[in-house]
């Protein structure tokens, strides 16, 4: 069959930290609180994600990915990432902050976990008062001091604090050392991976009065010490263009902020693409005539095998729009 534009059903995670924005932004209803992520697009083994929309409805993207592998993700992607999709979809809302923590990098986590490593990056949708991200240090240490400092509770006097607004950007290669602040709302584009090397929590304790475990040992060796001024994305935001957010290895990621509609040639491309609406409403359709209708909150997944798509907005939306550059 040819294939369409796909959406999914979110997974939706309650988590102790979640706050009460991801139901109302995605027009979810009934409205439920405490919810920390949604899902909107995953092959993590044992949550994988399931089509919403179409003749594929309620297939998992493992059973897309058996059936028509290279029509759907890219031949050449299919070749480098194997069987595994290579991108995990996120919102993200945190009520409380989130512990400091840092990914391996893919030679690390093949070796220790058999798994791909997590570079991502963030989007921020809203924020509260104050509201903060930490991505990197604040100053150069090195791998003994960060030890230490972990040990003596001071490492959060060398991270480098973000106050944050809607439309801030963080690339966050593996090694880099981050947290989610209380009151921040983000989309996250990461690699496939669910590795996590928690370093800090504050010291908070569970009913039980126990802390968190930390993974100090495993940490060590994932970090990237190197010492950057600025670890924030900048850009011009430019109307009814594509405007380049982040360009690496594992994924390119634009933003569409659109009044008129935009036509995209992709059929160079060999890579699946995915759009991520942040704000309003569009209709987006391939070159088969295949047309799906997104709205805020919602993700949709253009098969590889698509040569051009259009988004038309209604009458505004504002997308992020990412695919692999192989």
């Amino acid at each position: 069959m040819i294939l369409y534009p796909l959406t999914f059903k979110p997974i939706l995670k309650e988590v102790i930290w979640g706050g009460s924005d991801i139901c109302p932004f995605k027009g979810i209803t009934p409205e439920r609180t405490g919810i920390g992520e949604s899902w909107e697009v995953s092959h993590v083994e044992g949550h994988y994600s399931v089509v919403a929309n179409g003749p594929l409805e309620d297939k998992t993207l493992e059973e897309l990915i058996d059936s028509y592998g290279p029509q759907l993700v890219g031949s050449k992607v299919q070749k480098r990432f194997g069987h595994r999709f290579p991108l995990l979809i996120k919102f993200i809302d945190a009520r409380d902050n989130l512990s400091i923590q840092v990914h391996p990098n893919d030679e690390l986590a093949e070796k220790r976990h058999h798994s791909f490593g997590k570079t991502e990056m963030w989007y921020v949708i809203k924020t509260a008062p104050g509201a903060a991200l930490y991505s990197g240090f604040s100053q150069q240490i090195d791998a003994d001091e960060y030890v230490r400092r972990v040990g003596d509770n001071t490492l959060m006097d060398v991270l480098k604090k973000y106050l944050v607004k809607p439309g801030d950007v963080f690339f966050l290669p593996a090694g880099r050392v981050h947290a989610i602040g209380s009151g921040c709302f983000i989309a996250e584009i990461q690699q496939t991976s669910d590795i996590t090397y928690r370093i800090y929590d504050y010291n908070r304790k569970d009913a039980n009065g126990n802390t968190r475990e930390l993974h100090t040992g495993l940490a060590k060796d994932a970090i990237d010490y190197t010492f950057h001024s600025d670890y924030q994305t900048h850009y011009t935001p430019v109307r009814n263009q594509s405007v380049d957010l982040v360009s690496c290895k594992y994924f390119t990621t634009n933003l569409l902020d659109l009044d008129a509609p935009v036509v995209s040639d992709f059929s160079a491309l060999d890579s699946f693409v995915i759009y991520i609406c942040m704000e309003g409403k569009a209709l987006i359709e391939d070159n088969a005539g295949q047309k799906v209708s997104v709205h805020q909150g919602q993700t949709v997944l253009i098969p590889a095998e698509t040569k051009t798509v259009s988004v038309t907005p209604v009458p505004s939306a504002k997308l992020l729009e990412t695919y692999i550059s192989v």
